[in-house]
């Protein structure tokens, strides 16, 4: 049935865009960020489109395809607002389970009407002759300032499609810093081990988050009173974190002691780039 080609395109596309969007192996694709805009910014308008007007005659090529960006436009954040007075949020999957739900809705109802109506009345997209009669529609049967404005409607839509394509790609870059932090051996900000024994094991858990845009190379060193008794490096990716107990031995005794943490990047030991700091108290054995 050449008059349900479209609405079977989309409904695979919208199928591919879960599977781009779910599957691990698949979700790091450039094709995921392709299928994605199509499912945000152009199928849920099509479908609509294509169910509150299944006759040819019910509006133009440029008409449906002008309306299909500008509904989708105005139906995806009504569904994301739906969804952030429901317990499930505006999260990621349950904004594209709502979408495939809806758009898929629109397909079946679009599909319905189409079937009730005569080959001559429904509408269907000449896939085989589809540049013929949109050139013919712009360039032939309209005249004056009909024909500039519907030239001006598609640059204009192809000038929005690609600017987005851009933002989401290469999204701008935000402050470039590094999380450092300890806790106790609870994995909470408290219970940090005060009272030690020289020449006994102590432990902390350290945390670095990387969000310096780029593979960094960190050195850890822990110093009590000035004297160095513990180094490590950690080589992190951007936006990924290493956390780990962290064992050390004090040697020196005494009260109110300083024991440091400092953290150091790519090498560079003039000064800490991030430093923490307990007092403790260190007895003899």
């Amino acid at each position: 049935m050449s008059y349900t080609r479209d609405l079977q395109i989309a409904a695979i596309i919208i199928v591919l865009t879960i599977l781009f969007v779910l599957i691990p192996p698949l979700n790091n694709s450039p094709i995921r960020t392709i299928l994605g805009i199509m499912m945000v910014l152009f199928l849920p308008g099509y479908a609509l489109i294509a169910a509150l007007f299944p006759r040819k005659n019910d509006l133009d090529s440029i008409e449906r395809l002008a309306l299909s960006f500008g509904l989708s436009i105005a139906v995806v954040p009504l569904i994301g607002l739906g969804l952030n007075f429901t317990s499930f949020g505006i999260r990621l999957v349950p904004i594209l389970i709502s979408l495939s739900v809806f758009t898929l809705a629109m397909l079946m109802i679009a599909h319905y009407r189409r079937s009730k109506l005569s080959e001559d009345e429904r509408f269907e997209v000449p896939f085989s002759h589809i540049y013929s009669p949109i050139k013919n529609e712009i360039f032939n049967s309209k005249q004056g300032i009909d024909k500039i404005l519907s030239i001006i409607l598609i640059i204009s839509i192809l000038v929005s499609v690609i600017t987005l394509i851009y933002v989401i790609v290469t999204p701008k870059q935000g402050e470039k810093f590094t999380e450092f932090y300890i806790l106790g051996d609870n994995g909470k900000a408290q219970g940090y081990p005060t009272l030690m024994e020289a020449g006994k094991n102590s432990s902390v858990i350290v945390g670095i988050a990387n969000h310096e845009y780029m593979l960094t190379n960190y050195t850890l060193g822990i110093s009590l009173e000035n004297e160095t008794i513990k180094k490590m490096h950690v080589k992190l990716k951007h936006n990924s974190t290493w956390e780990k107990k962290v064992f050390f031995t004090p040697e020196k005794t005494g009260k109110k002691l300083k024991l440091e943490f400092m953290l150091y990047k790519e090498d560079n030991f003039t000064a800490p780039y991030r430093d923490l700091h307990l007092w403790v108290n260190v007895s003899s054995t």
